[in-house]
């Protein structure tokens, strides 16, 4: 899914650009590239997975573009990355390719649509938060000019693996997952994403371990959670038996999310438990290679209680004991 989405946006992109330059020209020595975060960034989109996106855009200095309608540089950018989003989102008799989320963008809601390269460094480097570097882990460039996504993925692992203040750290890592289950937080073991012990928690043990460890150990950086947590274990810095267990739960709540989201409209909430049909139980039970429903959700519980108690020794607790040390 994430490749098909990739080889999508990456061939949408280049027409789109194709069409802009027809009225407003080129910009010289200019280049946009598209930066996937989220499940598109780490390889694990499931079908209803939407797109999270960053434009980067760098150019000569030049005053305006060069076509029959000249724009200024962050007028032609913006505008440009404005029609992208629109051609992925456009409704269309066979409906649309998928919704587009900018949030993750330098400065979020109140940022421009695309950065200039240079914004885009001096954000990462001066006012980015924790939480955006975490988010930053799972970026991977889809699309541009080749010296452009070198100088991109060059500044993402630039930030990937500066120093860190470990304390610091932690105490962000463990405020964010608690502010997440203030406004989210459930019992309901179907809740795949926000129950405790789910795919939360476990990204969050993935991006805090990567970037307190990145600096000395850059080869455990990937963007793709199973592919970290195998380096993570090569390079020490997780015992095996843990990152067995969480790369096990990872692959076990992605197929069980994935078969919701097929097969029933919305989220698979508490209030309709009841109205799920036995058929359509036996089906999500099989996707998880179990023979019945209830051993699956047994299996379920069980997996969250064992990923919630890694997530508090890693992160909660050691977070809690440096609260009450100050």
């Amino acid at each position: 899914l994430s490749d098909i989405a990739g080889a999508a946006l990456s061939a949408l992109v280049a027409k789109v650009e194709e069409d802009f330059a027809r009225t407003h020209g080129r910009v010289a020595g200019s280049g946009l590239v598209v930066l996937a975060l989220g499940k598109l960034g780490s390889r694990e989109m499931t079908p209803t997975s939407d797109l999270d996106l960053i434009f980067v855009y760098d150019h000569d200095d030049v005053p305006t573009s060069d076509g029959d309608k000249p724009l200024g540089p962050g007028q032609y950018f913006a505008r440009l990355s404005q029609r992208v989003i629109a051609a992925i989102t456009a409704a269309t008799s066979e409906g649309k390719l998928y919704d587009v989320d900018m949030r993750l963008r330098p400065s979020g809601a109140a940022g421009p649509i695309a950065s200039t390269f240079e914004a885009f460094r001096r954000y990462h480097d001066e006012k980015a938060w924790t939480w955006e570097h975490m988010a930053l882990s799972r970026a991977r460039v889809i699309c541009g000019p080749t010296r452009l996504r070198e100088r991109v993925e060059g500044i993402i692992y630039k930030t990937l693996t500066a120093p860190r203040d470990g304390s610091t750290l932690l105490r962000d890592v463990a405020d964010m997952r608690a502010r997440i289950d203030r406004e989210f937080g459930t019992d309901f073991v179907w809740e795949t994403k926000y129950v405790r012990g789910g795919l939360v928690d476990i990204e969050f043990i993935v991006q805090y371990l990567q970037l307190a460890n990145a600096h000395e150990h850059p080869e455990i950086l990937s963007t793709n959670n199973q592919e970290a947590l195998a380096h993570l274990e090569r390079a020490g810095i997780l015992a095996p038996d843990k990152a067995r267990e969480l790369a096990d739960a990872l692959k076990l709540w992605h197929e069980v999310q994935a078969i919701l989201r097929l097969t029933i409209q919305g989220f698979f909430r508490k209030e309709r438990e009841r109205e799920v049909p036995e058929a359509l139980k036996r089906v999500i039970a099989r996707a998880a290679n179990e023979h019945d429903f209830e051993t699956l959700e047994a299996r379920l519980r069980e997996t969250a209680r064992c990923i919630h108690n890694h997530f508090v020794e890693l992160i909660e607790a050691p977070a809690a004991a440096l609260a009450n040390k100050n």
